[in-house]
């Protein structure tokens, strides 16, 4: 998505604070109105207005209509059929009870027997339960049928107070995952999700108290900064995401996701209150964190090329599915947060959390220390490589070349200009390996103007065209460019061999981000081509795909759909 990480998190932490003054503040200031105005009428009680859009007006109270009940309190009882007592004498010959005929009692809609100064005192009373009917649909209430008498009520919701529970615990949600991630307790792979993700699950549980407020301005509110939240997450797990497509496909979802429950859960303001707006609301929004989670974690799309290792390889693949895992949660992980509402607050995202601990205890954790004895070997296994490469290095610069050079002079003295040619020849070639070996340029300049020469000498291989297109920004880390450096050695040196010119490399280099393409135009490289290298002894793929993670970069080898192998490289520092 081009954001980056700082912008990520500043934007987590403002909505973060945003979210935790409203729930803080809501239960303080905020009072529940039904928006029903109640007057006193000719010894009864009256709707006198109903304020718009208020949750009164979406449960169709009117103005004018008559009070049945207030606060539990019956003003009018309507005709209802009553039985009488069971205690009747049983016939003396059958011994049957006789037959219960049942009364109607009143006949007519009654009002209770109350002073108006009764009336008043019940129209002072803060309103939390009402139902009501028109008065013309009075003098047709009987026993067998009802004329509509709309009412509103509790409806099952919390009081503002019993919200504050919900806050409580959506504080500690808030800073115990931003702490348990953000400190790499929970994995390195997952330190850069600790803010996006700390928010985006404490939201739904800071922001609860607006929708106890009974306020269409609160709940419209609720419905907007609850995607709002998700949305620093979906970003952070955007950024994970691999392949170009796949990323596209993932902004697309979370955009629609986004806009898709801003409008339903603005909706709830203005609507009739049922069960289809919540649950509408819970699957939208869950979409926006948990489709690109899914896509971050998914497998690479048809036609990439992943290196696994011979040796190690299944420790490799155990590390990648160790992060695809952590990816589905890090995404799901807020949805249940939002289905958790109602007190204690604890289901179902306990529930979620529990089985979290179970599946780490009984599968991650054994596949994070398979990953992290497999990163350590190929760690070590780099490092004595270069370090090889150095001791040969200096061995032939302190042995060979000089040997060469004393020898080119002699030949030059002795006459033998043919021998001290081929002699300068092969201390030239010489001299080139100790450059691929030692890299001095690489540690002096930096890999731009490393692939800078060694594309000069590929061009004379390759027999066409080889351009480089660089853009030198900062540097990285020396260990991503060296690693930079060896996987573009390795691909020009397949594109030489397998492919054909034009052959373009492109280098880009950033503050804390840095990537590299090899594109060729040969007939590119087959699906199968890991694999079969691997049974065949070419390990060429296997050590780029070493050194992209031992840097933590991704690494994709595909063949273009017109033809034509391209390696990509891409880096972030975490």
């Amino acid at each position: 998505m081009g954001i980056s990480r700082a912008s990520i998190e500043r934007s987590a932490i403002a909505l973060g604070v945003l979210a935790l003054l409203i729930g803080v503040l809501t239960p303080v200031v905020a009072k529940t109105e039904t928006g029903v105005h109640l007057d006193v009428s000719e010894g009864r009680i009256v709707v006198s207005y109903v304020d718009a859009f208020s949750p009164a007006a979406q449960y169709n109270i009117e103005a004018g209509m008559v009070a049945i009940e207030v606060n539990g309190r019956e003003l009018i009882r309507g005709p209802q059929y009553v039985y009488p007592p069971t205690h009747a004498t049983p016939d003396p010959e059958t011994g049957e009870q006789p037959e219960q005929v049942p009364v109607v009692e009143p006949a007519t809609p009654t009002f209770a027997n109350l002073t108006e100064e009764e009336l008043w005192a019940i129209v002072d009373e803060p309103l939390a339960q009402l139902r009501a009917i028109r008065p013309t649909d009075l003098s047709g209430w009987t026993a067998n049928s009802m004329p509509y008498a709309p009412s509103i009520s509790d409806d099952g919701r919390n009081s503002l107070q019993e919200s504050i529970l919900s806050v409580i615990v959506g504080i500690a949600v808030l800073f115990s995952i931003a702490w348990w991630l953000t400190s790499g307790r929970a994995g390195s792979s997952l330190r850069d999700l600790g803010l996006p993700l700390a928010v985006a699950t404490a939201a739904p549980l800071l922001l609860r108290p607006l929708d106890y407020t009974w306020s269409p301005v609160a709940i419209a509110v609720l419905g907007a900064m609850v995607p709002m939240a998700m949305l620093p997450l979906a970003a952070a797990l955007i950024a994970r995401i691999e392949d170009s497509q796949d990323r596209g496909v993932a902004i697309a979802a979370v955009v629609t996701c986004a806009a898709g429950a801003a409008i339903v859960g603005v909706a709830r303001a203005v609507n009739t209150p049922d069960t289809i707006f919540p649950v509408a609301a819970w699957i939208i929004t869950a979409g926006i964190t948990t489709i690109p989670g899914l896509i971050a974690a998914g497998p690479a799309l048809p036609g990439a090329v992943r290196a696994t290792a011979a040796p190690g390889g299944e420790a490799t693949a155990s590390g990648r599915l160790l992060q695809s895992a952590e990816l589905a949660v890090a995404g799901f992980t807020p949805a249940a947060a939002m289905a958790t509402t109602g007190t204690p607050y604890l289901f179902p995202f306990v529930l979620w959390v529990g089985v979290i601990g179970l599946a780490g205890r009984f599968t991650v954790r054994p596949l994070a220390r398979l990953a992290s004895r497999a990163q350590l070997q190929r760690d070590l296994i780099v490092a004595a490589t270069e370090a090889e490469r150095a001791r040969v290095a200096a061995d032939i610069h302190d042995d060979a070349l000089q040997e060469l050079t004393l020898l080119v002079r002699r030949l030059d003295a002795a006459g033998d200009a043919e021998g001290a040619d081929i002699a300068r020849t092969v201390s030239d070639r010489l001299r080139a390996i100790c450059g691929d070996l030692r890299l001095p340029i690489l540690d002096d300049l930096g890999v731009g103007p490393a692939l800078d020469w060694l594309v000069l000498r590929i061009e004379r291989l390759a027999g066409g065209e080889v351009r480089l297109e660089r853009a030198d920004g900062t540097r990285p880390p020396p260990d991503v460019e060296l690693a930079f450096f060896r996987v573009a050695q390795e691909a020009l040196s397949n594109a030489v061999k397998h492919g054909r010119p034009p052959i373009v490399v492109r280098y880009r280099s950033m503050d804390g981000a840095a990537s590299l393409s090899i594109d060729d135009a040969g007939s590119g490289i087959t699906p199968d081509a890991g694999d079969r290298a691997e049974r065949e002894g070419h390990f060429g793929l296997l050590n780029m795909q070493q050194r992209a993670e031992g840097i933590g970069a991704i690494l994709d080898v595909r063949r273009w759909p017109t033809g034509g192998t391209h390696v990509q490289l891409e880096w972030r520092a975490r």
